[in-house]
């Protein structure tokens, strides 16, 4: 089993290269199903086929499927809502609509992503490529397990008790209030194992991927450092890069002469930044991205140096971690000496020059206060250490003299 997620800012033609993706398997051999977890889907304007919320055959070795939010929701968080709606019947808060307060935010995506799950314990396929909502940081949802499990293990059978004896008293003495029964709690109890076994099958490196599609634009690498960030930091292996609609050579002339300059210098950026993943190259086409033989020419130009369904790179560029009361970056910088590496911070914005290479990443929330006392740089690893007090910064091998 294979599963590829490709996420990226929206507009950068995240869902083409997606069903390039599934198209290039399915002729690689590869039993393959392509779902689009994205609320505003694109795949039937993509594929020029129509897909919805059933498993559509689009061609021999390749269906699609567009996942409907609504009725994941209405599978996982049914009873939940049905509790809340009695809920708000009570409270005489009928006037306000219901569907758009019953599940939280973010609660939507969740439940669309659980169809990941589903198709992969089908064994139906061989390869599951995801469309997903445009920003990575959907996939930090998926810390929610880590969360909510302490609850689960060590209060949720304590609530459960309680409930049971409170519930009888709880309507009389509130002339009618039911607090939630056995079924909405069973409800939450799987829900929440559930996603455990999704956060489980989406962090296995071996299994799969996350790749971020960009533009050459400054905007949208900005958008594509903070997403890999955080992908990083919640475990997820992202194993490539790939630059869509780039000006090709030829095209560089005339009226486009200035933006293929522009997108010359963002290419040896995104490079600085996303170094050693593999950075593949989508060009500008010459007409609109539509069908299948427009995609199977995507898939050719994009995996024409690599293997579209292997593991294109493993292991994680950025670790974040706590030591002792002080928390840890590290990341793999490699094929550069000590005495090049400088380290500057604006910001959110922490940048290492090795070299003639730069290196800039969005620091996670959890250290833009504290700044950097302390780093090493030990086997092609930079390990630069955050303190919770002010300290001015020296390297380490200034402090040893």
């Amino acid at each position: 089993m294979r599963i590829i997620i490709y996420t990226g800012k929206g507009g950068v033609g995240k869902t083409s290269v997606a069903a390039a993706t599934a198209v290039r398997l399915a002729d690689e051999g590869y039993k393959t199903l392509i779902l689009s977890t994205d609320a505003a889907h694109s795949l039937s304007d993509s594929f020029d086929v129509q897909i919805g919320y059933k498993t559509t055959r689009i061609r021999e070795r390749l269906w699609g499927l567009e996942v409907d939010s609504l009725r994941e929701t209405e599978k996982y968080w049914g009873a939940v809502q049905k509790w809340f709606s009695n809920l708000m019947s009570w409270a005489q808060l009928d006037d306000l609509s219901t569907a758009e307060i019953l599940a939280f935010p973010g609660m939507e995506e969740l439940f669309s992503l659980m169809e990941i799950q589903q198709q992969a314990k089908s064994g139906q396929y061989d390869a599951i490529i995801v469309d997903c909502a445009p920003t990575g940081e959907t996939l930090r949802l998926l810390s929610f397990p880590d969360l909510l499990n302490w609850w689960l293990e060590k209060i949720f059978p304590h609530e459960r008790r309680l409930l049971k004896v409170v519930r009888p008293v709880a309507k009389i003495v509130t002339g009618g209030f039911e607090l939630p029964d056995d079924q909405v709690m069973s409800s939450i109890g799987a829900f929440v194992e559930e996603l455990k076994e999704l956060k489980k099958i989406i962090s296995d490196p071996k299994m799969t991927s996350v790749r971020i599609v960009i533009n050459p634009e400054k905007m949208v690498i900005a958008e594509a450092r903070r997403s890999f960030t955080y992908l990083n930091i919640s475990g997820f292996n992202t194993d490539a890069i790939i630059i869509n609609r780039v000006i090709p050579d030829e095209a560089g002339s005339g009226y486009w002469s200035t933006w293929r300059e522009i997108q010359m210098k963002y290419e040896k950026e995104i490079h600085e930044s996303f170094r050693p993943l593999p950075i593949l190259k989508i060009p500008m086409m010459e007409s609109e991205v539509c069908g299948l033989s427009m995609l199977k020419r995507i898939g050719e130009m994009a995996f024409k140096n690599y293997n579209a369904a292997s593991v294109l790179h493993l292991g994680r560029i950025q670790e974040v971690r706590k030591e002792e009361g002080h928390y840890i970056l590290e990341l793999t910088v490699p094929f550069v000496h000590k005495e090049q590496l400088e380290l500057s911070q604006k910001g959110d914005e922490l940048t290492i020059q090795a070299g003639p290479y730069k290196h800039k990443l969005i620091l996670p929330r959890s250290l833009l206060s504290r700044p950097i006392s302390k780093a090493r740089f030990i086997n092609q690893k930079l390990i630069i250490t955050f303190e919770d007090t002010g300290t001015s910064f020296q390297r380490e091998d200034e402090r040893d003299g």
